[in-house]
C-alpha cells in the first residue's frame, strides 16, 4: 500500500521545483525502469502491481494495487510499475565527436524523441541552455524509453559553451547551405532551436556553417520541419560519412 505522504511526495515529482528539492525524478513502464536500473541512476524506491524485477533491495520495492498505482501515475492510462530515480549530477563528458546542442526545446515528446535518435546514431552527448525542458519532465523520460540511461545530457551557460569550444559548429538554417552538398566532419557541435523561433540571435553568432535541408515539394509551401524530425535527417546524413565504403 502506497501511503498519502508517498502519494504527495511521488505528484509533487511532476513539478520541476520539487524534483529539484527533492532530488528525484520518475519513471515509468517495466522498458524505461529496467534500462535505468542497468545504468548509472541510482534507484530510490519502487512501485509495482506484480513482481517485475528481481535483484533489487526488498526494502525498495512496495506491491500496490492498479487504483494506487492510477493515484501516483503521470499517464493517462497508467503503466503496471512506477519507479523513483535520484537525479545525478553530470557536466560535459567530452570535447569530441558530434556533440548535439539545443537552444530553448520546449516541448517534452521533442527533447525525448532527440534523445532516442541521439542514441540510436552514437551521439552520447547532449548539452542545453537553461530554457530547455527539463530532461526529468516525466514526459520527457516517457519519450526517451530509456535511451537517456546511454546519452549524457547537460544544462549549462550554452552561450559560453560555444565560445570556447575548439570544435566546428554547425546551426539549423533555413536559409542555410545544402545538407547533401557539404562535406560533414565527424567532430562538431551541431545546434537545434526552439520550435517555433529556431536558433537564437545569441547563439546564431557562434555558428560556423549554416545548414538547411531542401525542400524537394513542387508547391514547397511547408514552413519547416519538426525539429525531432530535422534532427533524424541531420543526424543519419553526419553519421552516414562515417560508414565506409
Amino acid at each position: 500500500m502506497v501511503s498519502k505522504n508517498q502519494i504527495k511526495l511521488i505528484t509533487s515529482l511532476q513539478q520541476k521545483k520539487f524534483r529539484q528539492i527533492h532530488n528525484l525524478f520518475i519513471a515509468e513502464g517495466v522498458k524505461v525502469i529496467k534500462e535505468l536500473l542497468d545504468s548509472h541512476y541510482e534507484l530510490e524506491h519502487v512501485y509495482v502491481t506484480e513482481t517485475f524485477f528481481e535483484g533489487i533491495d526488498a526494502a525498495k520495492i512496495t506491491t500496490i494495487s492498479d487504483t494506487d498505482l492510477k493515484r501516483i501515475s503521470c499517464l493517462s492510462t497508467p503503466n503496471t510499475c512506477l519507479a523513483l530515480f535520484k537525479i545525478p549530477t553530470t557536466k560535459p563528458k567530452k570535447n569530441n565527436g558530434l556533440i548535439v546542442a539545443l537552444d530553448n526545446i520546449r516541448d517534452p515528446g521533442n527533447l525525448g524523441t532527440i534523445i532516442r535518435l541521439c542514441d540510436w546514431f552514437g551521439v552520447e552527448q547532449i548539452v542545453c541552455n537553461e530554457q530547455t525542458v527539463d530532461l526529468y519532465n516525466p514526459k520527457v523520460v516517457q519519450a526517451t524509453m530509456g535511451s537517456m540511461a546511454r546519452v549524457i545530457v547537460s544544462y549549462l551557460d550554452l552561450e559560453k559553451y560555444l565560445s570556447k569550444t575548439p570544435l566546428p559548429i554547425f546551426g539549423t538554417f533555413m536559409e542555410g547551405a545544402t545538407l547533401y552538398n557539404e562535406t560533414l566532419p565527424q567532430d562538431g557541435i551541431l545546434i537545434f532551436g526552439n520550435e517555433a523561433n529556431g536558433i537564437s540571435k545569441n547563439m546564431e553568432q557562434y555558428v560556423h556553417h549554416k545548414l538547411s535541408i531542401p525542400r524537394f515539394g513542387n508547391i514547397q509551401k511547408t514552413e519547416s520541419l519538426n525539429v525531432a524530425t530535422a534532427t533524424a535527417i541531420f543526424l543519419s546524413e553526419f553519421k552516414r560519412n562515417t560508414i565506409e565504403k
